[in-house]
């Protein structure tokens, strides 16, 4: 009998250790499959031509195949990406997504389609994706109007509404769509998709245009710009402006495009948009080159301790735009997904706190619900 006990654990921990080194096989397997896929998936984007890498190097800013910040920035300020993850997808934070859906105000596209070249109003639809109407011009930022997110769409964080205040196919003719970087986040393949054929131009950091041009979109209709480069439509400036970040869609290609801030300016008023970014020396510099702004977008959630130099904490998004002499700030990169440790709502009220005690006045309106420059702002706390 003992004999026979001792042959049965010695079988007992043949067939653990089999059937753990099945688990890994079939681990690696499922994630060399998913690797292969997403590098296959057309929402990978294009790559620069060896040219274009050659002319980003006349920059200044492109060095080894990776563009630069103006101060040393790190992806990863402690701990580790394994550890950052680890704790994102195990350890439970309380009202990390809202219970039910937000509040969404459906945007009328008639409503677009009347253009008044005195009227700036801004529709945010969550997360960073905003609608600009300035100068008599519908310019799009960062468009991200997708419910599921990259070509994993099982692995990315899910937008926390079905739907939207207006699909990109319901959106009317647009005069520009500016685009901060590259991450998924930011730039959807599918809402170009569907966007492509209505957008006059499309305005984009060095090296984005690849991934439109892979994507359908006309070279013609893509212009490539670096910091402090400008173009002039009627009636309208748009100037690329520096921003602290990074960029990559895939596991090889970190940085090999480069990342923006963006000021609109028209005789009368300006509006500036952060992208995405940490804080830094820029927002004072574009202040004093372009500000005063009427309104800042600026950057607020999705922050981590680790990830100190590439977001802001909501506190630093208020000095931001305090920074750049914003008279109001609207805090977007919140609202849509979960892609931080943190409750949902904490940036929306740690910057209304913030704003508060410098006296600076904040919008805080419902998904697609217009701010109209001259008009009070919409103030209600809904996200509570």
């Amino acid at each position: 009998m003992a004999v026979f006990g001792r042959l049965q654990r010695l079988s007992m921990r043949r067939l653990l250790k089999l059937t753990g080194r099945l688990a890994l096989v079939l681990l690696a397997v499922l994630v060399v499959a998913g690797v292969a896929f997403a590098n296959l998936s057309p929402e990978l984007g294009g790559k620069p031509t060896k040219a274009e890498q050659a002319a980003y190097a006349r920059t200044g800013r492109y060095h080894d195949g990776e563009f630069q910040n103006l101060e040393p920035t790190e992806v990863m300020t402690g701990g580790s990406t394994f550890s950052v993850l680890w704790r994102f997808l195990f350890t439970k934070v309380p009202n990390a997504a809202p219970a039910a859906p937000l509040s969404t105000r459906p945007l009328d596209s008639l409503s677009i389609t009347r253009k008044t070249p005195n009227l700036v109003r801004v529709t945010w639809f969550g997360h960073s994706a905003s609608l600009v109407e300035i100068g008599g011009k519908n310019i799009l930022f960062d468009p991200m109007l997708s419910v599921k997110m990259g070509p994993l769409a099982w692995v990315t964080p899910k937008r926390y509404n079905p739907s939207l205040a207006i699909t990109a196919g319901q959106l009317p003719a647009i005069d520009a769509v500016l685009i901060s970087h590259d991450h998924y986040d930011h730039l959807d393949y599918q809402t170009i998709l569907q966007l492509k054929d209505k957008v006059a131009h499309f305005y984009v950091p060095l090296g984005v245009g690849a991934h439109l041009r892979a994507w359908g979109v006309e070279a013609s209709r893509v212009q490539e710009m670096n910091w402090q480069d400008s173009v002039q439509l009627p009636g309208l400036t748009i100037v690329s402006t520096p921003a602290r970040h990074f960029s990559g869609r895939g596991l090889t290609n970190r940085n090999s495009t480069s990342w923006s801030s963006w000021v609109l300016k028209t005789p009368a008023h300006r509006v500036f948009y952060s992208g995405d970014g940490g804080y830094g020396q820029h927002f004072r510099a574009i202040g004093q080159q372009h500000g005063p702004f009427d309104l800042a977008l600026l950057e607020c959630g999705q922050y981590d301790a680790n990830w100190a130099q590439i977001h802001m904490l909501p506190e630093q998004s208020v000095q931001a735009a305090l920074d750049v002499r914003a008279r109001a700030m609207l805090p977007v990169h919140w609202g849509a997904f979960t892609e931080a440790h943190h409750a949902w709502n904490e940036p929306v009220r740690r910057a209304t706190a913030a704003a508060a005690l410098h006296q600076l006045p904040i919008a805080t309106p419902e998904l697609g619900q217009p701010i109209v420059l001259g008009q009070p702002l919409p103030q209600q706390r809904w996200w509570q």
